[in-house]
């Protein structure tokens, strides 16, 4: 799984969603090349950062891979 194929996927399901909106995204300084995706464990997806981006963020969202919701895992 790329960024790019989590953000359709997720576009797909919730057209709606603010966490990939290009506003939201130059606000914060990001692009999706400063994303990664890598499994968490079986049940849900990292989308994490490679490099901090504005006001220091640089926390992963989870996200179930059957569903696509954003989860907050235990041990995150």
């Amino acid at each position: 799984m790329t960024p790019s194929e989590l953000r359709a996927n997720i576009l797909a399901v919730r057209p709606n969603s603010q966490f990939f909106d290009d506003k939201t995204m130059k606000f914060f300084g990001d692009t999706m090349k400063n994303y990664g995706v890598r499994s968490y464990d079986e049940n849900t997806w990292e989308l994490y950062r490679k490099k901090p981006v504005k006001y220091g963020l640089q926390d992963s969202a989870y996200f179930d891979k059957r569903t696509l919701i954003l989860v907050y895992p235990k041990n995150a």
